[in-house]
């Protein structure tokens, strides 16, 4: 029942905050009425558009399958960011000669945005997926490398000391200390990390692939087409709080048994 009991606690924020959005889209609609219904499309509207109009089953899967592009190369993305992450981040605790050589690099590289280093990724790695896998691999790497080593970083002294006094080498420490006691940050960048993912893999279509929601998003403003750009968003975000609550849930199933509260009622 623990597990149950924070799954539910976590999920009953995500539904309030879905009520609120709904909310907030029919309150600027009303608040801008100068946008007019022709460009701004309601949730009705967009309900209409997927589901229930005349055209609702082309519509859909013309979304649908530019949706899946997306998720495709946010989840490589995603993977590759995450991965990248956690190496990276245990070699900076356990080596500080290489964090003191590397660290700065890397938050000099953060502090470029992304849209001006889109042109050298796509002459670097082209304007295929791969192009677009690195430039949602780096949304997802910087926020994940500062949270993942900040929860390495909180392993009880004492716990680290106990392993060395048993021979115990730092990659032993490493893993058998460190790495179980980082598990709440690991998860909560995972989750951070995969809102990220879709926004870079939106980037990345829009400004490299030219495929993909990314670029349908784009191409659907100069012909006009608001009814499939506001669908498009609702659906794409829809998927990101989705995703997000996936995370959770499966985070709050393996800390219920692994976490620091494990066993307790």
């Amino acid at each position: 029942m623990t597990a149950l009991r924070r799954i539910g606690r976590f999920l009953l924020p995500l539904l309030i905050s879905l009520i609120l959005m709904l909310v907030i889209w029919y309150a600027f609609l009303e608040a801008f009425p100068q946008v007019g219904p022709r460009v701004g499309k309601t949730p009705g509207d967009v309900w209409s558009y997927l589901v229930t109009g005349d055209s609702a089953a082309t519509a859909r899967r013309a979304i649908l399958a530019d949706l899946g592009i997306t998720l495709r190369d946010a989840a490589v993305g995603f993977g590759v960011g995450m991965a990248a992450a956690l190496v990276v981040a245990a070699l900076f605790v356990t080596l500080p000669a290489v964090e003191q050589s590397f660290l700065p690099v890397a938050m000099l590289l953060r502090s470029v945005p992304l849209v001006a280093l889109t042109p050298i990724i796509v002459l670097v790695f082209g304007r295929g997926t791969t192009g677009v896998t690195v430039m949602a691999a780096i949304v997802v790497f910087f926020p994940a490398l500062v949270m993942v080593m900040t929860g390495l970083r909180s392993t009880s002294r004492q716990a680290m000391e106990l392993v060395a006094a048993y021979g115990g080498s730092r990659w032993t420490r490493l893993r058998l200390v460190a790495v179980p006691a980082a598990l709440p940050s690991v998860f909560a960048a995972a989750r951070i990390s995969v809102p990220g993912a879709l926004i870079g893999a939106l980037l990345g279509e829009w400004l490299g692939s030219g495929t993909g929601l990314g670029a349908a998003l784009i191409r659907a403003i100069p012909t006009f087409q608001y009814s499939k750009l506001w669908a498009s968003i609702a659906l794409v975000t829809l998927v990101s709080v989705l995703l997000y609550a996936i995370v959770g849930v499966i985070e709050n199933l393996v800390l219920a048994r692994f976490g620091p509260e494990a066993g307790k009622n």
